[in-house]
């Protein structure tokens, strides 16, 4: 955790940026590398009966760590996604609480 959901960017794309990219998010969130999932989400868009090229959209899913940190994620991940020439990216963020979160049966609320 943190997980990153990633559409309208390619797999070759997100591997150039992936350990550069983790490392940097690491480092902001005091944690190791191996907590970061990236995920390349295989979406179809579609538009006035056609198919269109994805807009790049990252969703984040992980545990809450405060407006600032949240800010510089976004910020990180921006620079990095605008460093293979993608104009534009849209990153949203959505927040587990640990009680509603599980690994191997056993809530983090209670680790």
């Amino acid at each position: 955790m943190p997980h990153l959901f990633i559409r309208g960017i390619s797999v070759e794309q997100v591997k150039t940026i992936s350990k550069p990219l983790v490392q940097e998010l690491a480092d902001l969130c005091a944690c190791g590398t191996d907590n970061f999932t990236l995920e390349v989400v295989n979406s179809t868009f579609v538009f006035d009966r056609n198919e269109v090229p994805g807009y790049p959209f990252i969703e984040v899913k992980w545990f809450e760590r405060g407006q600032e940190v949240q800010d510089q994620f976004a910020n990180i991940v921006t620079k990095h996604v605008h460093s293979r020439e993608i104009p534009e990216v849209e990153v949203a963020f959505s927040t587990f609480r640990e009680s509603d979160y599980y690994y191997n049966g056993k809530s983090f609320a209670t680790e």
